[in-house]
């Protein structure tokens, strides 16, 4: 197996993804629960990774929800906060990555407008050779689609590109088509694969 490309997943591979933790902390663990039920917070995100526009998504699901509707709105106005903090060790192997000289791609479910915020706030999420943001692209992971249009764009292989997401839907899609593929359960075990691929040592997966 020779890769040639590195495609990382965004949340939860570069930057940690737990807005139940936020919502734990700001209104406490009771009313996090109570939010959570009632309003369907992922499907929301999923029509945002979808392409629609963040800012006018979560008002429209705000309004939907009046008993909620200052809670939901965290989710705009305090959306720096909520997808936190990156996780170090990952970010460290994308740039050791780089410096081997192996290209790195990302592919994410994210939004069009608060994909820039996350940049903004972590500038590592600008590394990358190419991105394939979901909301720009208006497919979503796991369709087999957004996979195909990646390997229409960069030309590689599926056999060429090693993928890194943490959800097994995801993963599953990509193996579908060809691409070697690591389910994502931490920093670590992403670093043994890289090392047992042959693309880093022991010291720089570090």
């Amino acid at each position: 197996m020779q890769i040639e490309v590195v495609v990382f997943d965004i949340g939860n591979v570069l930057i940690e993804w737990q807005p139940e933790r936020y919502f734990d902390r700001v209104f406490g663990k009771e009313q996090r629960r109570a939010l959570f039920e009632d309003v369907d917070i992922f499907a929301m995100m999923d029509r945002i990774d979808a392409g629609h526009h963040f800012g006018e998504t979560v008002e429209d699901m705000a309004l939907a929800h009046p008993d909620w509707t200052g809670e939901i709105r965290h989710f705009r106005d305090n959306w720096t906060e909520i997808a936190q903090p990156a996780i170090d060790h990952s970010v460290r192997l994308l740039f050791a990555l780089k410096s081997a000289g192996i290209p790195v791609f990302a592919l994410s479910n994210f939004g069009v407008q608060n994909f820039p915020l996350s940049v903004a706030q972590f500038p590592f999420l600008d590394a990358f050779e190419r991105k394939y943001i979901s909301g720009e692209m208006q497919l979503i992971k796991p369709d087999p689609a957004i996979y195909a249009a990646v390997e229409a764009d960069c030309g590689v292989n599926p056999d060429r590109l090693l993928f890194a997401d943490d959800r097994v839907d995801n993963i599953a899609a990509a193996s579908a088509r060809g691409w070697n593929t690591h389910l994502f359960d931490g920093a670590t075990g992403f670093a043994q694969c890289l090392v047992d691929v042959g693309l880093l040592t022991e010291e720089t997966a570090k």
